[in-house]
């Protein structure tokens, strides 16, 4: 429960501090915290995923199209190493940037994926991909700073550009525009207080993908500003579709001393809850960084490294197949939503997402992300979720079965005829 949901009326909540709250709303504590807390977000999907999971305990036939993250099991191969590392005795700290094998696993996967050769000690591994965009928002965050993010975008980006008190510049992502930006209106949003400019493609949750010509405009535009970092993130670079072309920022040979790239092997592999990832840093960072890791998490789980490092030199059919498996739920969570009055949607060209426009309702997102779920039991996540740009948006997952869809669009359909959607 978020504390804003809960309303407490006293004269003794000073400015600048948070009460603690019960869940059933009643005071414990009048404990004065620092003010970034309250500008502390959250991410709704998990909320929802909460709230499904509870009904599926009262009995009810839930969908998940909300929470990002495969429905595939971990390749047998990496739980494999996970299990020879934990025999062979891989029990204890590891260097705080990871260990070297892996982080020269990571170089040679890019060498090899992206064409671009990085030092393996610009690597930096950390336990999910969360962790490398909070340790640079919080280096490049603080009041009388901007930092520029997507939006509608991951919605820990804003929150986390917040709590260090630093002012959130959003790039607004047009529907009409494939859900991408125009890079000299970014360019014309810096300003000698921007600090950190963020681009995630393909993106959560739009899906979309940022053509080449745009990333190549940004890139050479920032030659200007050299004052600015890029937090590029890229966890969903290898799930992108035919059609489509994916670019690394690493690319930018002009920009690699003040780029920051994030990968991880959550949504490729299928390990989500293995919490592992990594990031590509410049020179200048990479102690700062690694800094940062010593005074958080300490280092990354030992054998999940060791299976990080199978996934990256193992066989790559599982993943090919599940991209496959995406591809074709898309087509068909296209077809079924053209079918929906009142919802219209544009291709996803890459991640496991989609962003049906959903203003023919006459629905409020939030509203309608209820609706679906008490109702209907569909669990999506309204496009608020992931910023103000986000209403008269909702965010499905296609990380589910194809029978799941096409039931989940079925139920849909028969409220949005009920209730006459469309005719808004």
């Amino acid at each position: 429960m978020s504390c804003s949901s809960v309303k407490v009326d006293s004269p003794l909540i000073l400015p600048g501090e948070l009460e603690a709250i019960k869940p059933e709303g009643r005071r414990v504590s009048n404990l004065a915290l620092m003010d970034g807390m309250e500008r502390l977000g959250t991410e709704s999907a998990f909320v929802v995923l909460g709230r499904a999971a509870e009904l599926e305990r009262q009995g009810k036939d839930v969908i998940n199209l909300g929470i990002g993250q495969p429905d595939f099991r971990t390749p047998g191969h990496i739980v494999e190493a996970a299990v020879g590392a934990l025999r062979d005795g891989h029990h204890g700290y590891t260097p705080a940037n990871g260990i070297l094998p892996l982080r020269e696993a990571v170089a040679a996967d890019i060498s090899v994926r992206r064409k671009i050769e990085v030092n393996p000690d610009h690597v930096v591994i950390v336990p999910g991909g969360k962790v490398t965009m909070w340790h640079a928002i919080l280096m490049f965050g603080a009041p009388g700073r901007e930092i520029m993010y997507p939006n509608p975008g991951f919605p820990i980006y804003e929150s986390a550009i917040r709590f260090t008190g630093a002012t959130p510049v959003p790039i607004a992502l047009a529907e009409a525009d494939g859900f991408t930006f125009d890079p000299d209106e970014v360019l014309g949003q810096v300003t000698e207080k921007t600090r950190l400019i963020i681009v995630n493609s393909p993106a959560n949750p739009t899906g979309g993908v940022i053509p080449v010509p745009v990333l190549d405009r940004l890139a050479e535009g920032l030659a200007d500003h050299p004052h600015v970092a890029v937090l590029s993130d890229e966890i969903y670079s290898r799930i992108v579709y035919p059609g489509s072309e994916f670019a690394s920022m690493l690319r930018y040979s002009h920009l690699r001393d003040r780029l920051i790239m994030l990968d991880g092997w959550s949504k490729t592999y299928a390990m989500t809850g293995w919490r592992i990832g990594y990031a590509i840093w410049p020179e200048s960072l990479v102690e700062h960084a690694v800094r940062l890791n010593i005074n958080s998490v300490s280092c990354t789980n030992a054998a999940t490294q060791h299976a990080a490092i199978a996934a990256l030199e193992g066989p790559q059919d599982d993943v090919d197949a599940m991209v496959t498996a995406f591809a074709e739920r898309r087509e068909v969570l296209i077809e079924e939503v053209k079918t929906l009055p009142g919802l219209r949607m544009i291709r996803p060209e890459g991640a496991f997402y989609a962003m049906p426009n959903v203003e023919g309702t006459g629905i409020p997102a939030l509203e309608l992300q209820d609706r679906l779920l008490e109702e209907l039991h569909i669990a999506t996540v309204a496009g608020t979720s992931f910023g103000a740009l986000g209403e008269g948006y909702i965010r499905l997952s296609y990380a589910a079965g194809v029978d799941e869809i096409r039931t989940a669009m079925k139920r849909i359909r028969q409220l949005a005829v009920t209730e006459g959607w469309g005719h808004h």
